[in-house]
C-alpha cells in the first residue's frame, strides 16, 4: 500500500501503487469519465431530500427494520467532495419535558444528485449500515454487502468517480483565461 502524494488521487490513498498508475494513466487518456458512464449509464432521479428521504426510508424498512428511526435524510452542500465525508449519519439530541431523545439524520453531499444511481444508492447504504454497525470494521462491512451486493466495487468507482470530478475541475480552471 502507497500514500497517494497527488492530491487528485486522494480519494485513493491506500491503495496499491500499480492500480494508481492505472487510474493516472486513465485520467491522462481521457479514459476514465467514458469508462465510468458505461458502467454505470442508469441515473436516478431522487433531486429533492423528501424524495432522498423515501428512499432511505424504504432500504431501511427493506433491510434494518429494527434499527432506530431516521428523523430527516437531505442532501447537504455543505459536504463537499474536498472533505472525507461523503454522507454523515448524526444523532440530534433535544429535551423533549424531562427526558432527552435523540434522532438521527442522513446527510448527503449534494453532488451525489447529478451521480450514477448505484454510487447514490452506496452512499445511503453506507449511512443506513451505521445505524447498526458504528465502526467500519468486518460487521459493518458484511452488513453493507448485504443491503448492496457489490457495496465494494461501487465504493471503489466512487472513489474512481470522485477523482475523474476532481481533475475535469482542474482542468476547466486551468482552462480558462487567467
Amino acid at each position: 500500500m502507497v500514500g497517494v502524494s497527488d492530491p487528485c488521487l486522494r480519494f485513493l490513498a491506500g491503495y496499491p501503487a500499480p492500480l494508481l498508475d492505472q487510474v493516472r494513466q486513465q485520467l491522462a487518456d481521457g479514459h476514465l469519465g467514458p469508462y465510468l458512464a458505461q458502467r454505470y449509464p442508469e441515473t436516478h432521479l431522487i433531486r429533492t431530500d423528501s424524495a432522498l428521504y423515501e428512499h432511505a426510508k424504504a432500504l431501511k424498512s427493506r433491510h434494518l427494520r429494527h434499527a432506530q428511526p431516521l428523523a430527516k435524510v437531505v442532501f447537504d452542500n455543505r459536504l463537499q467532495i474536498d472533505h472525507r465525508a461523503l454522507g454523515t449519519l448524526t444523532s440530534v439530541s433535544r429535551v423533549q419535558g424531562g427526558r432527552l431523545t435523540a434522532k438521527r439524520e442522513i446527510r448527503v453531499a449534494a453532488l451525489f444528485k447529478q451521480a450514477p444511481a448505484a454510487m447514490l444508492e452506496m452512499i445511503v447504504v453506507h449511512e443506513l449500515a451505521h445505524l447498526k454497525e458504528r465502526d467500519h470494521d468486518k460487521a459493518f462491512y458484511a452488513l453493507c454487502e448485504h443491503m448492496l451486493p457489490d457495496y465494494h466495487q461501487i465504493e471503489f468507482d466512487t472513489r474512481l468517480y470522485l477523482v475523474w470530478r476532481v481533475n475535469e475541475a482542474d482542468h476547466s480552471a486551468s482552462d480558462r483565461p487567467g
